[in-house]
């Protein structure tokens, strides 16, 4: 049987709501699966909303097609308004060439996220590989909790490729899973800083979660569905 005009008419205005809905839609990469585990956005993809610049200075970030990128010539971190202790962060992360930032996990709003709390690095390996214009430490490496525990190398994708990361922060254990492979798997309690600085962030129990900008050689950091469950 043919379909009546206002059958037709009735599927259309239906296609049409549920187009516009999901064009509407940010991306944030949460799965249906994840929310029925109790993973939220932690960036909406539309904007710098839930997050806080130090000294209220966002201006080193934009966002921009459902990514938050940072600007080659930032240099102010971003900090998400709320504290996390325990919880499994995912994220997307590319690098253009020579791209420095890093991921702060329980750490306060300083210009030292790395002391006070932990950074993991976010750093394009590659273009540092011949020692110009810095030759790395091993905990300079993408992944490390910097200054203190050296990431396993050779998993991050090439520039301009996406990574997936995840972060796994569970009482003294933080987990760092980079395209599939385990690359940091640390025990806070059996560490000890290679950096000769004290690193009284290595106790906190809780904090928040930042974007460090470094702004140098001219490189973009894009980071993009970033969704996190907190753990009991």
């Amino acid at each position: 049987m043919r379909p009546t005009f206002l059958a037709l008419l009735t599927a259309f205005c239906l296609f049409s709501t549920v187009h516009a809905a999901s064009d509407d839609a940010a991306p944030t990469g949460l799965t249906a699966e994840e929310a029925a585990e109790g993973f939220v956005p932690l960036f909406d993809g539309r904007s710098l909303a839930g997050w806080a610049g130090l000294d209220g200075d966002t201006s080193s970030y934009y966002v921009k097609d459902g990514m938050l990128i940072c600007k080659a010539t930032g240099k102010v971190h971003i900090f998400t308004e709320k504290e996390y202790g325990n919880f499994v962060l995912r994220l997307q992360i590319k690098l253009d060439p020579g791209g420095n930032n890093g991921l702060g996990i329980r750490t306060q709003m300083s210009r030292q996220p790395h002391i006070y709390g932990m950074e993991l690095q976010i750093l394009e390996d590659d273009y540092y590989a011949d020692g110009d214009p810095i030759k790395l430490k091993d905990y300079q490496h993408h992944g490390s909790i910097y200054g203190v525990v050296p990431a396993k190398t050779g998993h991050l994708k090439p520039a301009g490729q996406w990574n997936d990361q995840e972060v796994i922060v569970n009482g003294r254990h933080v987990k760092v899973i980079l395209n599939g492979t385990v690359i940091v798997d640390a025990d806070l309690d059996q560490v000890q800083p290679l950096d000769g600085q004290e690193h009284p962030g290595l106790k906190y129990e809780k904090g928040h979660i930042g974007l460090h900008a470094h702004g140098n050689y001219g490189a973009e950091v894009f980071f993009r569905n970033m969704r996190i469950k907190e753990l009991k």
